[in-house]
């Protein structure tokens, strides 16, 4: 009889061993960046729990260029647990660096003391086998809660899987909620929304990585990523929970990867097991549509509703706020796009060299060498790829833009109290963009000129709520009806019956540039 020995642990860490006032105890996971130790505190005087976790990650050593991937994504971990304290988020004690040049392994690792889970869901699956949970329903409701709140605090978790959700003791919080109290955990891969995206780092769990994410573009930045990701994994936890098998059906990680570029490409369509309940049918469905503009509408918030009436847990406690504040990008580190690593599960995404011509980009959507500065296009196409509208297209945002402002970033109109490229107010921008980016001065702390990284994605999410709410059965273009709404409001055009004689100009304008910018020919589905 043959027998497979365990998989070498990340980073082995002797029993008994101290650091800081912990002492490390047995070996609880090990992943492909980590792994996590059950600890007891030698000293407890200022608070701090008697037992914890430990999480290793090894800093310190590997060649330079894994050095630097490995750093990156401590540091991410490190700035997801800072900056958020969040019910439904594990909680970190304190962050200590390993000083012991005797040990190479260990030495410069940094060390995450978190709260001690009583296991995870993929340690709770791996018990019951191939059924579906009794406690699925209440599970999903708690899972669904922590990622409404990390995307209300503008975060994408980019890594939402089983392994990565963690069960507490009974009761831990809220006491209300039954015997079942969830964490979200592992936020190496998590980022920090700038706008309408993020960008992450290229691992990828197979099985929970959304169509969209296996042929992005891979830039210095690394790769772009939006809360939708997490929307589809979430899709994939709820059908494996609910009926104990991927929706997705193949023996290996490749078949099923294969599968997936099928229904992607709309060569297959999706077939759910049978035994989804028929509440939870809707929500699969949407949350594990293939495109990222068709999940759009599925944000966090939203979704939580729809799980929490299908799982009977009734509504959340308010979620709590987030001082809003001000963020720059930060480039992920250098050579990012020369090295790819093995992630759990599956192969690393090859990284690509260089970010794609910026003046090529979109090009099948949005016409090049017509005016459009390069500078702007892939914020406007990026900014149309957010909605699920077929009105709102590059090509409109692109030819209102023009007709609003020429392009002109430092427009200043005090008269009307209208300034930058898309022309907003204060008041309007403010309620449009993300909670992350509104000021804690509120709509007066919004200083004009607004840079275009804020006011063309919010010009594309308005048109996007623009045409989800106008009347369907308007006459004429309309593409043409949405732009004179955001000059106005759905109300004047609906009451209008159309775009009105004093909007005309104005949309005939738009109208002359969509022409201009429209592709002669457009891109194959």
């Amino acid at each position: 009889m043959s027998h497979h020995p365990e998989p070498p642990c990340t980073v082995p860490v002797p029993p008994g061993y101290r650091i800081g006032r912990w002492e490390v105890g047995e070996l609880l996971a090990s992943g492909s960046f980590a792994a996590v130790y059950a600890a007891r505190a030698t000293d407890t005087t200022d608070g701090l729990p008697a037992h914890a976790a430990l999480k290793f990650l090894p800093t310190g050593t590997r060649t330079p260029r894994q050095l630097s991937h490995l750093r990156e994504l401590a540091r991410r971990e490190l700035d997801v647990y800072r900056k958020l304290q969040r019910p439904r988020i594990i909680r970190m004690f304190e962050a200590l660096t390993v000083d012991d040049p005797g040990r190479p392994t260990l030495d410069g690792a940094t060390v995450l003391v978190l709260e001690r889970a009583e296991g995870s869901v993929e340690q709770l699956l791996s018990r019951t086998g191939p059924d579906s949970l009794p406690a699925a329903p209440a599970l999903l409701a708690q899972v669904c809660e922590g990622l409404a709140q990390i995307h209300r605090a503008g975060w994408v978790h980019g890594d939402l899987k089983p392994g990565n959700i963690l069960l507490m003791p009974a009761g831990t919080y809220p006491a209300e909620r039954g015997q079942l109290d969830v964490r979200l955990g592992d936020f190496n891969l998590a980022a920090e929304m700038h706008g309408t995206h993020a960008y992450a780092p290229a691992f990828a769990t197979p099985d929970y990585t959304p169509p969209e994410l296996l042929w992005s573009e891979i830039t210095e930045q690394g790769q772009q990523i939006r809360p939708t990701a997490d929307i589809w994994a979430f899709g994939v936890l709820a059908h494996l929970l609910l009926t104990g098998a991927l929706p997705l059906t193949g023996g290996t990680p490749a078949a099923r990867r294969e599968a997936l570029l099928r229904y992607a490409r709309g060569e297959d369509v999706l077939r759910l097991s049978p035994e989804l309940p028929a509440a939870w049918r809707d929500i699969v469905t949407d949350c594990l549509a293939p495109t990222h503009t068709a999940r759009a509408a599925q944000d966090a918030a939203a979704l939580l509703r729809r799980v929490e009436a299908a799982a009977g847990t009734g509504p959340s406690p308010r979620l709590p706020r987030l001082r809003p504040r001000r963020v720059r990008p930060r480039a992920w580190l250098a050579g990012a796009a020369a090295v790819a690593l093995t992630a759990a599960g599956g192969s690393a995404l090859a990284l690509r060299e260089t970010p794609p011509d910026p003046a090529r980009y979109g090009a099948a959507e949005l016409r090049t060498g017509q005016g459009v500065p390069v500078a702007y296009r892939k914020l406007i196409v990026d900014s149309a790829h957010q909605c699920q509208s077929r009105d709102v297209t590059p090509p409109l945002i692109a030819a209102m833009l023009k007709t609003e402002s020429g392009f002109d970033p430092d427009l200043a109109d005090p008269a009307k109290d209208e300034y930058g490229i898309a022309r907003w107010t204060p008041r309007v921008l403010y309620y449009w963009i993300p909670e992350a980016q509104r000021p804690a001065g509120g709509e007066r702390a919004l200083k004009p000129p607004f840079p275009p990284d804020m006011s063309v994605p919010a010009m594309g999410r308005y048109l996007c709520e623009i045409s989800r709410t106008l009347r369907k059965d308007l006459p004429g273009d309309r593409r043409l009806a949405i732009a004179a709404a955001y000059r106005t409001s759905v109300k004047t055009v609906t009451a209008a019956g159309g775009v009105r004689a004093k909007e005309r100009p104005y949309a005939d304008e738009v109208a002359a540039h969509l022409k201009e910018y429209t592709p002669h020919r457009s891109p194959t589905p």
